[in-house]
């Protein structure tokens, strides 16, 4: 067998964490799920996730990983029987699904970095005739998609081929701590926009008439985001905790990817509402393409907009990058260990599959729907909902046990953390599945078949 990597740094494993929580969900994602919720109807129900459920869960994967030291489908092997090798190939699939669609995005942002190098926003959307839509609808497929998804499939399976110190740790090193800069210089800027007080009320003060009138479309959305930004559900957690080693307190190392993975969201909403605001931009209208249209505008009419747009979508393609090599790596490790390939040729070998998986996406975004809504709606919320199952009532005691190796005893608290896992987050988990897999079977029977029936 391969010989196995390890961290060479605690500040390795939670920057690599972060990095895979942060990304697209925070940057791309978060942005236009919360307009579309609302704005802070859907952060509270969503931050509530984080707190409630997402810290349980993240350590549910953890003690799995380190226990284990194997790939998704190996840990859940060792830990709960061969039966479980299902579920953990489900996070493969899972994590194939994602980077596929999550590749040709990121392709989008180095485009819209690139426009900004080649003239302002300003002068880049006259040549579309002043329609931000109609500009990324141009630039979001087509030739220059496909290209710029094969430059970034490529720069992803480069780092992951590298390893796990020479190149996983050794890049997000230099990329979070890069991308909490820029975020953060971002934010202030926006506060000192004119108008931008109104995006601060629209993100910043909740409506609970708002929650209860639309909590059936909330509470899925908001855990479909929680999952796919924390990067639960996907084995990734699962992949990085096996190259722990057991002195670890894994309970403070949760808080604190956690804790960024939130911040960084939060702080994206700080700086990206209020521009919307200040350039008379209605938020939650433009789906997937919100992020591109609406700050695409903005940074054509604000002063100061074409540097500042070149930074964000700047900073975007960084946190972009810092999740898609833990995804891949998920994938990645599970040819290593099961199969004793090299690293650079499971990478390769993977990295090209999951690339012609995300080809279609870059001819029309229904595919985008196709695949974000399944993955998202579905595959998430049941792998974590399995996930709950194992950990919380096949073998509880291990857990715990786990949990405990670099804490001490936990007593009364790790049976506590136990509880939590059989039932609230069971509940809450199942509700928002049942919700996930309506809201998909219903795109599945309109939006996916009518272009069905036009296109075939």
């Amino acid at each position: 067998m391969v010989q196995r990597e390890t961290w060479a740094t605690r500040t390795g494993f939670i920057l690599a964490a972060v990095g895979s929580a942060v990304g697209l969900g925070n940057i791309w994602r978060f942005p236009f799920v919360t307009g579309e919720g609302g704005g802070a109807a859907f952060l509270f129900v969503y931050l509530l996730f984080v707190a409630l459920i997402g810290f349980p869960a993240i350590l549910a994967e953890f003690v799995i990983g380190r226990k284990t030291d194997r790939n998704p489908v190996g840990a859940l092997v060792k830990y709960g029987g061969s039966t479980w090798k299902y579920v953990g190939g489900m996070f493969i699939v899972t994590g194939f699904v994602i980077l596929s669609f999550y590749s040709v995005v990121a392709g989008w942002f180095i485009r819209y970095f690139l426009e900004g190098l080649r003239g302002s926003y300003a002068s880049r959307v006259e040549v579309y005739g002043g329609d931000t839509a109609a500009m990324f609808g141009e630039l979001s497929t087509g030739l220059d998609a496909f290209v710029l998804h094969t430059l970034f499939i490529i720069l992803t399976v480069g780092i992951v081929a590298l390893g796990i110190r020479r190149g996983i740790e050794l890049a997000v090193k230099v990329m979070v701590p890069s991308l909490i800069v820029l975020l953060g210089g971002l934010a202030i800027w926006a506060f000192t926009l004119p108008g931008g007080s109104d995006g601060y009320a629209y993100y910043l003060s909740p409506e609970f008439n708002v929650i209860a009138a639309n909590w059936m479309t909330l509470l899925p959305d908001a855990a479909g985001q929680a999952f796919f930004t924390l990067s639960l559900g996907m084995g990734v957690m699962i992949t990085y905790a096996s190259y722990l080693g057991e002195d670890r307190n894994l309970a403070t190392d949760g808080i604190t990817i956690i804790g960024f993975d939130t911040g960084i969201a939060f702080l994206t909403g700080l700086a990206v509402f209020p521009i919307f605001f200040a350039a008379g931009i209605e938020p939650g209208e433009g789906g997937a393409g919100e992020i591109f249209v609406s700050m695409t505008e903005a940074f054509a009419t604000i002063s100061g907009g074409h540097v500042l747009g070149i930074l964000f979508f700047g900073t975007v393609v960084i946190a972009a990058l810092s999740s898609s090599i833990s995804l891949l790596e998920v994938v990645t490790s599970y040819v290593i260990d099961e199969k004793g390939v090299e690293r650079w040729k499971a990478a390769a070998g993977m990295g090209a599959v999951i690339y012609l998986l995300g080809v279609p996406v870059t001819y029309d975004l229904v595919f985008l729907d196709l695949l974000d809504g399944f993955a998202d709606g579905v595959l998430l919320v049941l792998g974590a909902f399995l996930m709950m199952i194992l950990v919380g009532w096949i073998a509880p005691q291990a857990a715990v046990d786990e949990l405990e190796k670099g804490i001490g005893d936990l007593g009364s608290i790790g049976q506590l953390w136990i509880w939590v896992l059989r039932i609230p987050i069971l509940v809450v988990l199942a509700i928002s599945l049942y919700l996930g897999v309506v809201g998909y079977v219903e795109f599945l029977s309109t939006d996916f078949a009518g272009w069905l029936g036009e296109n075939l």
